[in-house]
């Protein structure tokens, strides 16, 4: 049962991404006060990193209701909701002015550092209902403060919490003695000394989701650009797979409702077939050896040892830290990380094609009553986390935490299919790449699909909107 939060003390968001301001204004919205903890220096730190990476949704998917409801007052004018913004679009144009209508009800460089119930450890059952939260932060200067609060809402995404590269979950033998050939973020190829590393090299790619689809399609524009002059191209590119090639490696291509998650399988596909990328299927990376001049040699669990190559980018998902959230009562999936009422609609072993349905405070719901994760942190280590999914999290919550139940049990978004098929069985035999090329969701064709009127060769790949 969620009790209605007080007005006396704060309702804390934990992070001030996408997810935490759209929380903030529906809390305010609802009459309530939020009060934003953001460790980094400004809104949207995360998305900052990722700044030169174009969303496959467009503006009008987006922007969250309520904020642009808190936005209008400001003189705030909504960009172009057909086009597709990048990270630093989305900070810039939405996330900024969010954070600055708010006002002091934003602080950063502030970091959680624990939650937990006043005066009760997660023993303690006596009168702990009625106990506010104590939130323990620490600030950039160094001081610490405990803010007592109403409700907490962790929309602190996982951007923080990259998965390794070795196949069982742990890093593989070397992969930290390796970092300085490592990156586990999609490259900035506009970014000379970026592009300098990876231009005419050899760079192995682990992962096979929206950010490794982003990943080979921008390589495999700079061995387009960069190696038109020589006989033999230098920029390549080895695409690792856990998994082997089916129909739906590629994801939903023309038919994702997504147009441009769809086109960036495609690009993703137009580079191995053009053979700037060459996959490597059912390869499960358990070690990292360096060979000759420092360069690194990846290694299967089967013994399978690749030929060496100069950087390696992993891009296999993230994990939640559930660190500073040790002493209240979650109940958590034992895969994925996730609420336990979420989970079976989110878990990549049993889903394959189709859509999550919107979820909100019964899904989000733990044993200590007023705590929530919300935002891509709420998957856990699930993927395809769309921005929409986490506005009607924060719309549900907000009505739950003010007491209206009818709203907060209400459905208020249809979401768009996913378009991508491939759950039913994470741990693929090397048989799959022997599957038919036909998809449960789509036909694999290679033609391009064009987006914002040029084709996905010539346009910065789009990612995932996953960050919270």
């Amino acid at each position: 049962m969620t009790v209605p939060a007080t007005p006396t003390l704060p309702v804390v968001v934990i992070g001030a991404g996408p997810i935490g301001l759209a929380a903030a204004a529906h809390v305010s919205g609802r009459g309530l006060n939020p009060l934003v903890l953001e460790a980094g220096g400004g809104a949207g730190a995360a998305v900052r990193e990722w700044a030169h990476v174009r969303l496959f949704s467009t503006w009008g998917e987006v922007v969250d209701p309520a904020a642009e409801k808190l936005l209008a007052p400001t003189g705030w004018t909504k960009p172009d909701p057909s086009k597709y913004p990048t990270g630093a679009d989305w900070v810039d144009d939405y996330l900024q002015p969010l954070a600055e209508a708010l006002g002091d009800r934003v602080r950063f460089g502030a970091r959680v550092t624990g939650v937990s119930r006043s005066g009760r450890d997660r023993i303690v059952d006596a009168d702990r209902e009625s106990q506010p939260f104590v939130v323990h932060v620490q600030h950039s200067d160094g001081l610490e403060e405990r803010i007592l609060a109403a409700a907490v809402i962790d929309a602190s995404g996982t951007w923080t919490q990259p998965s390794p590269a070795g196949g069982s979950g742990l890093p593989a033998l070397g992969e930290r003695a390796a970092a300085d050939r490592i990156s586990y973020r999609v490259p900035d190829l506009s970014d000379p000394a970026v592009r300098a590393r990876y231009a005419g090299k050899r760079t192995a790619v682990i992962g096979s989701g929206a950010s490794a689809f982003t990943a080979l399609a921008s390589l495999a524009k700079l061995a387009r650009q960069d190696d038109t002059e020589t006989d033999t191209a230098r920029t390549k590119t080895l695409w690792v797979l856990r998994r082997g090639i089916s129909g739906s490696t590629y994801g939903g291509g023309e038919a994702d409702q997504l147009p441009a998650r769809g086109a960036l399988g495609l690009a993703a596909k137009e580079a191995v077939e053009e053979g700037h990328a060459q996959a490597v299927t059912g390869f499960r990376t358990e070690a990292v050896e360096r060979g000759a001049e420092g360069r690194l040699v990846l290694i299967a669990e089967d013994g399978r040892r690749l030929q060496e190559v100069d950087e390696v980018i992993v891009l296999t998902g993230f994990r939640p830290d559930l660190s500073f959230l040790s002493e209240v009562r979650l109940r958590l999936d034992e895969r994925l990380q996730a609420p336990v009422e979420l989970a079976p609609l989110i878990d990549p072993n049993q889903h394959s094609c189709g859509t999550v349905y919107p979820h909100g405070h019964q899904e989000l719901s733990h044993p200590d009553s007023g705590v929530y994760l919300a935002g891509m942190k709420s998957y856990g280590r699930a993927p395809t986390f769309l921005a929409m999914t986490g506005y009607e999290q924060v719309r549900s919550l907000a009505a739950a935490l003010a007491g209206d139940t009818e709203a907060a049990d209400r459905v208020d978004l249809v979401l768009p299919e996913t378009g991508v098929c491939g759950g039913s069985g994470l741990f693929d035999t090397a048989e799959a790449s022997t599957e038919s090329t036909e998809g449960c969701c789509t036909s694999t064709a290679s033609q391009l699909v064009q987006l914002a009127g040029v084709s996905t060769g010539s346009v910065t790949a789009p990612d995932s909107n996953s960050s919270s």
